[in-house]
């Protein structure tokens, strides 16, 4: 879900100030900060990057991920997912972005800044060190995302503050499908929502619907994106995304994924949709040199994108079937 937040925060942003009359590309802007700041929490994970440490060559690529993933789980998904920490540390976002240079535009960054040390200073104090050095890492994320939305931009403090809220709150409810509910309250201990949603009691029909609904989420901010642009949703995607239904024999070749062993569903399944997109009817090699080391356009990008994308939704969707139809339960 790690694309999912941004891109779900992103979407309800921008519709939000284009419905209040923004202008489009001010309206997008806003939407990528409040998709930048949805991003934040999980800044949490490179904590787990000490558990790369102890990996060994020896052990294959899964076994690097199930170091990563065992060293993360002391940390992901707590401090940096708090409700309670959200709300406090917008307007502190909000406040640092003040662009002027006057003693109360200082005294505002001032007072930012404090008020982050002493989220560090109760994440010390309620969970240790290393929930201190994560906390660190979530108040320098912000306040660099801060810093660019000043200099890049005209948004009010006020504003920031409300994109940080709502890019801070939204984050923690993607969480619960995929994985161990966030800490909600930190640093109260009032327990909510403590166990994962369960979409299907059969674990891959499970794991297909929590896939399905990040799908659907990537779909909305492009369809977000391309109505803002004025570009046609639709048009843009090429027929050779119609490739990916021949994924659905892959419910028959390899083990049924689950939430917990799910790499090779997702990556090739990805893999599948991104041969589509890249892959053009043209040979690369029968194009002119010059042609050839050129990047694509915005148009081409958003080509790519769009048909690897439904190339990833009709393979989904043909796994789905012959998984139904033909894999006994």
């Amino acid at each position: 879900m790690f694309i999912g937040h941004g891109l779900l925060a992103f979407a309800v942003a921008a519709c939000v100030a284009d419905w209040r009359g923004w202008e489009p590309r001010r309206a997008l802007f806003l939407g990528a900060v409040a998709g930048a700041f949805a991003t934040i929490p999980d800044i949490d994970v490179a904590y787990a990057l000490v558990g790369l440490l102890e990996w060994q060559v020896s052990d294959g690529a899964l076994g690097a991920s199930t170091a990563f993933w065992d060293a993360s789980r002391g940390v992901h998904r707590s401090v940096t997912h708090s409700l309670v920490v959200g709300a406090i540390a917008a307007p502190a976002f909000g406040l640092f972005a003040a662009r002027s240079s006057s003693a109360r535009a200082r005294i505002a960054r001032a007072a930012a800044i404090a008020v982050l040390v002493g989220l560090v200073v109760i994440a010390a104090l309620q969970d240790g060190p290393i929930a201190a050095l994560v906390m660190c890492l979530f108040a320098a994320s912000g306040l660099l995302v801060a810093r660019g939305v000043a200099r890049a931009s005209t948004l009010s403090p006020a504003t920031v503050a409300l994109a940080a809220l709502w890019g801070l709150w939204s984050h923690p409810w993607g969480d619960l499908l995929t994985g161990s509910p966030p800490d909600w309250l930190f640093p109260f201990g009032a327990p909510v929502l403590e166990s994962r949603l369960v979409l299907h009691s059969d674990p891959t029909l499970n794991l297909l619907g929590a896939f399905g609904i990040e799908l659907a989420t990537i779909w909305l901010a492009l369809a977000v994106g391309c109505r803002l642009t004025d570009r046609s949703l639709l048009a843009a995607v090429d027929r050779r995304a119609g490739v990916g239904v021949a994924y659905g024999v892959a419910a028959l070749a390899v083990t049924p994924p689950t939430l917990d062993v799910s790499y090779h569903f997702v990556f090739s399944i990805l893999g599948v949709g991104l041969l589509c997109g890249v892959v053009r009817e043209s040979p690369l090699l029968a194009l002119p040199r010059s042609r050839a080391r050129r990047l694509p356009s915005s148009d081409g990008l958003l080509e790519i994108t769009l048909t690897a994308l439904t190339a990833v939704t009709v393979a989904l969707g043909a796994y789905v079937v012959v998984y139904v139809v033909a894999v006994p339960s």
